[in-house]
């Protein structure tokens, strides 16, 4: 903070006529200029981002003294690179994909939690004849080529299946009653149901023992640099967050509303009670919010096992303290 700054008043036409004395009066202090920080969302506004919008509607981060800037994502967010870059200060994707950006060489850390459980799943028609993993041996699925829980399934069950590039869409889908397609399941099934389709079966990654986070990243050397900074935006996000999913989410989704025009009522309830429901923020085994935004050292030891035994990652190459911190964390 500033120190104050004191300026006199002119007094030279000012007589008084108690003796005609001059006086000086301080000013009203400056306040600090707002702290700027960008965040480079994964995807277009949607309640995966509701903390983030919450604590921007409801003014947390001014709280916090903190000018922060919610950039849009989409298929190509780009978010591990615009954050090595400087493009962002802080981002937000799947655990996975930020270890082996950093495997890379990109200088980022894991900051915190947005869900504890990252909710992409394999989608399936509710009659389809698959319902087990293994069952998935010489079937085609529709996915991210890079999503590394595609190779820990051939691993484990020791099956094989065919892979077409994810066009995040669900045309393919609804049409055909085989399909099987990777898909955020918060939002997806939403569209399929409107499409004229019933609702899908899941098969969760985290059943698998494949148990990623939704995280919040940030451009390493920036967050040594800032730790007040980076602590003031945690608790505030932390606080959005928590309002989002217990109180009233409208602050929230009046702002995602403006930003992407498919953000209607219905669907954004829909996907605030996907969230809720299966306790996304809090911890699926959860009983209290008491691990909201919390990450552990412990998840991310047994990611990068899992990613070095796939050969995914050099063995060795990142240890956790590389990866993830909870300094930040309140």
């Amino acid at each position: 903070m500033s120190p104050l700054r004191l300026s006199p008043w002119l007094a030279a036409g000012l007589i008084l006529a108690s003796g005609g004395c001059s006086r000086q009066s301080p000013a009203p202090a400056t306040a600090p200029t707002p702290f700027k920080i960008t965040v480079q969302l994964d995807w277009i506004p949607q309640p995966e981002h509701g903390g983030l919008y919450q604590a921007l509607a409801k003014g947390y981060f001014t709280e916090a003294g903190l000018d922060v800037t919610l950039v849009p994502g989409g298929p190509n967010s780009f978010v591990m690179q615009k954050l090595a870059t400087g493009g962002a200060d802080i981002g937000q994707s799947d655990s996975t994909n930020t270890l082996l950006a950093m495997a890379q060489g990109l200088p980022l850390i894991d900051i915190g939690a947005v869900f504890q459980n990252d909710p992409s799943v394999l989608m399936l028609h509710a009659d389809n004849p698959v319902t087990r993993f293994e069952d998935l041996d010489g079937k085609t699925i529709m996915a991210r080529p890079e999503w590394a829980f595609l190779p820990y399934l051939k691993s484990k069950y020791h099956i094989s299946f065919n892979i077409i590039p994810q066009n995040f869409a669900v045309g393919n889908f609804i049409a055909d009653r085989n399909f099987i397609q990777q898909g955020y399941y918060i939002a997806e099934p939403f569209y399929i149901v409107k499409g004229g389709a019933k609702y899908p079966r899941f098969l969760y990654a985290w059943d698998a023992g494949f148990d990623a986070y939704t995280t919040l990243v940030a451009n390493r050397p920036w967050a040594a640099g800032n730790p007040e900074r980076v602590r003031a935006f945690m608790a505030a996000y932390i606080r959005g967050l928590k309002d989002y999913i217990e109180g009233d989410p409208a602050p929230a989704n009046a702002l995602m509303k403006q930003l992407n025009p498919e953000n209607t009522d219905d669907f954004l309830a829909f996907c605030r009670k996907m969230i809720i429901d299966e306790k996304l923020v809090i911890g699926r085994h959860a009983t209290d919010d008491s691990q909201t935004g919390r990450i552990s050292r412990e998840r991310f030891a047994t990611q990068i096992r899992q990613l070095e035994d796939l050969g995914i990652l050099p063995k060795g190459k990142l240890a956790v303290d590389d990866v993830m911190t909870t300094e930040y964390l309140p």
